[in-house]
């Protein structure tokens, strides 16, 4: 007979806050993560902090706010009011503390719930806070949420402000590292929402003068079809243009808030804008004819706002506050008004952009055909046979607790097969390319339909109509560290640019590391990933290493690629640095400079050239 286990007062605990945030670090930060994804919890740590201060520039206290960033230590000074300082100890330990209740104080606030810094605080090995405030200083300092450290008030000639610094903690999180590509776009954002805002990055200059036109003049890798359309009114603001690009992009904010999963107010901008587009030319326009090639950005303020989630990524608020009207109201009125007088007013670009509108509608109208073929091919052919073997879980981008599901693209049997022997049936998925695929560049959306590999692929990740039913969070290019696995890596990044940047831009395509060489003894192996990683591993293992040069994938066993793509597998994110144009770098890359791209390929490969 089972013995049941006793159920009685002893049997009910309650945490300490600090001791519930660790325990559940996921409930306040999302996902952990090692900081190769932007949505990473090292970044939500910054963000936490960083929108505190934030809050202080809306209310109109300091103009400047200096953020250093490093692997070791993160330091952000503001020069707002400073906190109290008789209550410095709590706003940093006690929860549900702080002014955003005061409506007065922070009325259009992001953070609402005195939640954010004391989870910075308890997932923290150090946490120093300093409040700055009228000639005095007071500092505290904290290990994993717990004081340690408290000084008394002393004076001080430094100017008003709150200092925060803090170093994550490695029993919680992975090891870790910050990419700055990450942390510049979240800052350059926050200087686009908060005009006249100046932020010192790493002694690096960021400041906005023009607000969501300047962030989609930032954005754009190319110049826009007609000028950015700026609208600004009394808590929203929208910039609206078109490219020449395949796909959708928007930048979505509440209250400085970079929502990257949009919400109430994003939907509501995508309606309206099809709207007021039917209604200005009396025409019935297919919604996606409308919106191809849009670029756009959307930020409201709001009281009060209700986020999905503490990581406050989507906005589920249906309001604009307690006596306002509704969002999807407030936005569509103020869209519909404001763009149909700039369209009236500005004839020469209404007509770029019904020429744009019609251009889409016949493009989509002459794949068609095509593209109902192509669906009828990708249901003949096995997807879960020999083309795709796929994972139990999948990707749910309107989850807020997404699963990390993952989808490895491989070229040959070889090396498809051992990782599929060696991979978390449950989160990652394999998908086995036939040779190299074909060279995409210049041309249009129809070989992405009559190409077969091009259409299962798209298939199989599921992104015909965007990134909205995604299927893997992680797209990983696995191929061989030689000159034809460059190539491939270089013709599917060639593909996701041309007709899906999206997919590359929302930080989900990663190049996966292999190991160069094997160094072991009867007692110990290494994998090494680079020279010097090899030399070092030698010296560890002694005069009698044996040593292995990996020419391949397909000379990894099973065995060894589960060490591989466990918990400690290496990804590289394929980034898109602002500034540069995706056409300039698929005409380098894919064009018909032959030689000189090969000579750059070879050069940049980092692939031993002798055998050990």
């Amino acid at each position: 007979m089972q013995e049941q286990s006793n159920y009685n007062e002893e049997s009910i605990k309650t945490l300490e806050w600090q001791e519930h945030i660790r325990r559940r670090p996921g409930m306040y930060i999302g996902k952990l993560g090692d900081g190769s994804q932007a949505d990473d919890g090292i970044y939500v740590l910054l963000k936490e902090v960083i929108d505190n201060s934030i809050d202080e520039f809306m209310m109109g206290n300091g103009k400047k706010i200096e953020i250093n960033v490093s692997d070791e230590e993160v330091s952000i000074r503001d020069f707002g009011r400073g906190i109290p300082l008789g209550k410095l100890v709590d706003v940093a330990s006690k929860m549900n503390t702080g002014a955003k209740y005061d409506s007065k104080v922070f009325k259009k606030s992001v953070g609402l719930n005195g939640v954010g810094i004391k989870a910075v605080n308890a997932l923290s090995e150090s946490f120093i806070i300093r409040s700055i405030r009228d000639g005095e200083v007071k500092e505290v300092e904290f290990s994993a949420g717990i004081k340690k450290r408290e000084e008394k008030v002393v004076p001080t000639d430094e100017e008003n402000g709150t200092h925060v610094l803090f170093r994550p903690d490695l029993s919680i999180f992975k090891p870790y590292h910050y990419i700055n590509d990450y942390v510049s776009s979240m800052l350059k954002n926050y200087t686009f929402l908060n005009a006249g805002l100046t932020i010192l990055f790493n002694g690096e200059r960021y400041y906005s003068r023009n607000g969501l036109l300047d962030l989609l003049h930032e954005t754009m890798d190319s110049d826009p079809i007609y000028p950015v359309i700026h609208l600004k009114g009394e808590d929203i603001e929208v910039a609206i243009t078109h490219g020449n690009q395949y796909g959708e992009d928007y930048y979505s904010f509440v209250n400085g808030q970079h929502t990257t999963q949009g919400g109430t107010h994003l939907q509501a901008f995508k309606e309206a804008v099809v709207k007021t587009i039917r209604d200005f030319y009396k025409k019935d326009f297919d919604a996606s004819d409308i919106r191809a090639s849009i670029i756009a950005a959307v930020s409201i303020k709001v009281e009060e706002p209700v986020f999905e989630s503490q990581t406050k990524t989507k906005l589920g608020s249906k309001d604009i506050g307690p006596s306002g009207p509704s969002v999807r109201y407030f936005v569509t009125n103020f869209v519909q008004t404001e763009l149909d007088n700039y369209l009236h007013k500005n004839s020469e670009s209404a007509e770029v952009i019904l020429r744009r509108i019609q251009e889409s509608e016949r493009e989509r109208k002459a794949i068609s055909g095509i593209k109902k073929l192509a669906k009828q091919r990708a249901k003949k052919v096995s997807l879960h046979n020999k083309k795709l073997r796929d994972c139990r879980i999948h990707y749910d981008s309107k989850n807020d607790r997404k699963n990390e599901s993952s989808i490895f693209i491989t070229e040959g049997d070889s090396a498809s097969g051992s990782i599929t022997k060696s991979r978390d049936v449950n989160t990652q998925a394999v998908f086995s390319l036939r040779g190299k695929p074909l060279n995409s560049y210049g041309l249009t959306k129809k070989v992405v339909y009559e190409n077969e590999e091009f259409n299962l692929l798209q298939a199989a990740l599921n992104i015909e109509e965007g990134l909205d039913e995604l299927r893997y969070n992680k797209v990983i290019i696995a191929t061989d560290a030689d000159v034809d696995g460059m190539h491939i890596r270089l013709l599917l990044l060639t593909f996701f640019l041309q007709f899906f940047p999206e997919l590359i831009k929302k930080g989900h395509v990663y190049i996966f590391q292999t190991p160069l060489f094997r160094v072991r003894n009867k007692r110990k192996t290494y994998y090494c990933y680079s020279e010097e990683e090899r030399l070092a591993a030698v010296k560890k293992v002694g005069a009698n290493a044996e040593i292995t040069r990996f020419k391949g994938l397909g000379e990894i066993s099973p065995d060894e690629f589960s060490v591989f793509i466990g918990p400690e597998i290496r990804l590289e994110p394929v980034t898109i640095h602002k500034g540069d144009s995706i056409k300039q770098v698929l005409e380098f890359y894919m064009g018909k400079n032959t030689p000189e791209r090969q000579e750059f390929i070879i050069e940049n490969l980092h692939v031993e050239k002798d055998e050990v």
